[in-house]
């Protein structure tokens, strides 16, 4: 969420005025994440507060938005904690500023997680398993556009950039989990992209999930691998068994995992574990301009790559 996207306050309140959410009182940009922009942005109407998110998206078409916002729209709708976008005036969720397209969404309340709690680990499992059933009932349909093809055209992207190890590393499990035939697990829709600054949590209460925007249909089981990737580390980048568990676990009473989805596990640890190795290393060595902008550390992935390839077992 690093802001790319300069937005003055003339076009801001000229933008607000296609929405039923009052004058704007005040905003700022904010500069977690990496993806796209993102400013707080707080109205008044008949003397009430009002928060918000406005996202101002740097790499989505407008043909492809309707997608997530309707996704969310549809998890909020069916009592999954998710942020409502806000409708237009004019013509549903979507806008254009500076020529981009861009959504305001509810500003959910809470906080980001740094180091999730046994029973935060226990809420999202549930939660995720609540959100994978839920998207049974979803009609739209989006391809993964951070799948395996991704992946090895983010390689070739880079490979000339990446020292030896990383380069033998990274093409071995491209060629290991291209062989796994993912298209016959249990698919839906996913979140893709759960990570702790992703839920927003007072106290072990969970009070929304956040930022669907790489939202798609792929393999239930990667969604849950994504999660426990990043909830279930411990700092040392070695991961907490009960953590780990619990989330499973917790999952499992809402949703039972197939049987080829509990062989598969130590594969899907390991793909989500590569994706976001590729995407870190690809925003390191091939980085974006912006005026607040994040590069999160490839190593953590790396390191955790290296633990499931050596470590991970079936559930």
């Amino acid at each position: 969420m690093s802001v790319y996207t300069v937005i003055e306050q003339a076009e801001l309140e000229a933008f607000l005025q296609d929405y039923d959410v009052g004058t704007l009182s005040s905003y700022e940009g904010i500069s977690a994440g990496i993806e796209n922009t993102n400013y707080f942005v707080n109205t008044e109407k008949e003397g009430e507060h009002h928060q918000f998110v406005l996202t101002v998206f740097e790499h989505h078409s407008f043909d492809e938005l309707p997608y997530f916002l309707n996704i969310m729209a549809f998890m909020a709708e069916h009592a999954i904690p998710t942020a409502h976008p806000e409708q237009t005036l004019s013509n549903g969720y979507l806008k254009s500023i500076q020529g981009k397209p861009a959504a305001l969404v509810e500003r959910l309340k809470g906080d980001g997680v740094e180091l999730p709690t046994l029973k935060q680990c226990k809420v999202m499992g549930e939660q995720m398993a609540r959100f994978h059933m839920a998207g049974q009932d979803f009609e739209d349909f989006r391809e993964n556009d951070r799948n395996l093809d991704w992946m090895q055209t983010t390689f070739d992207l880079i490979q000339t950039r990446l020292p030896q190890d990383e380069t033998n590393l990274i093409s071995s499990e491209i060629n290991l989990l291209s062989n796994y035939e993912w298209e016959l697990l249990p698919h839906g829709v996913i979140h893709a992209d759960l990570f702790c600054d992703n839920a927003l949590f007072d106290g072990d209460q969970l009070s929304g999930i956040i930022d669907l925007y790489y939202a798609c249909n792929g393999p239930l089981l990667y969604d849950l691998a994504v999660m426990v990737n990043d909830w279930c580390r411990s700092p040392d980048l070695t991961f907490d068994a009960e953590k780990v568990d619990a989330m499973v676990s917790s999952y499992q009473k809402i949703r039972e995992l197939s049987w080829q989805e509990k062989e598969t596990w130590p594969y899907a640890l390991r793909l989500a574990a590569l994706r976001f190795f590729l995407s870190r290393l690809k925003d390191k060595h091939i980085p974006r301009e912006g005026e607040m902008t994040q590069i999160k550390d490839p190593n953590v992935f790396k390191a955790i790559l290296k633990h499931h390839r050596d470590n991970a077992q079936p559930l």
